[in-house]
């Protein structure tokens, strides 16, 4: 039987055996942290791939909205136009019926005596031109018309006394505020104080 003699130095040949698995495990490493990073790389990319995505249909959306908005908003001036339509034709079907009751109360309040020469509207007062018998029925007149539901507030603005074939006349202008609408009996006019 032989003997076998190692003469390598054993502790030369761990050493080397240590350095080619520390590089071994090295290179994994390398590898694993490079998979690592390509996986990784992926998945930020892919992330924000679909983000963008997201983003550009929630532009799309905010686009479409925007038209709906504009859309909506166009509706409104043209619900508020047909509003303020029915309104004007609401206001001129209110003073149609107005108007025939302004020349029939005109002509009710009237006293005996008394003639109109003319009558002129300016907002909602009406100035009346007319000839009276005597300052009296003059004055009756502009009872009548505070009396009457269509009118209120009669002013006496001039009264010129004349004399014509020999007998005596009152040329007058006095001015009454024209109501849309009859005043309820007993309502203070504007221009009533309230007495206490």
């Amino acid at each position: 039987m032989t003997t076998r003699i190692n003469l390598l130095d054993w502790r030369k040949e761990r050493r080397e055996r240590r350095k080619r698995e520390f590089a071994g495990v090295m290179g994994l490493g390398a590898l694993a942290a490079v998979a690592i990073v390509g996986a990784s790389w992926a998945a930020m990319t892919g992330a924000v791939d679909s983000q963008n995505q997201r983003n550009e249909r929630l532009r799309a959306e905010i686009r479409e909205m925007d038209q709906k908005i504009k859309e909506i908003a166009e509706l409104e001036k043209v619900k508020n136009n047909l509003l303020a339509r029915m309104r004007v034709i609401e206001e001129l079907q209110a003073n149609r019926a107005a108007t025939v009751h302004f020349f029939d109360e005109i002509v009710n309040t009237l006293p005996e005596g008394v003639s109109l020469t003319g009558v002129k509207e300016s907002g909602d007062r009406v100035t009346i031109d007319g000839v009276a018998d005597s300052n009296g029925r003059i004055s009756t007149y502009m009872k009548n018309l505070d009396a009457s539901p269509w009118f209120s507030d009669p002013r006496l603005v001039v009264i010129r006394s004349s004399d014509r074939n020999r007998q005596r006349k009152s040329d007058f202008t006095l001015s009454v505020k024209a109501l849309n609408r009859p005043k309820e009996k007993g309502a203070p006019t504007e221009d009533s104080e309230v007495t206490e």
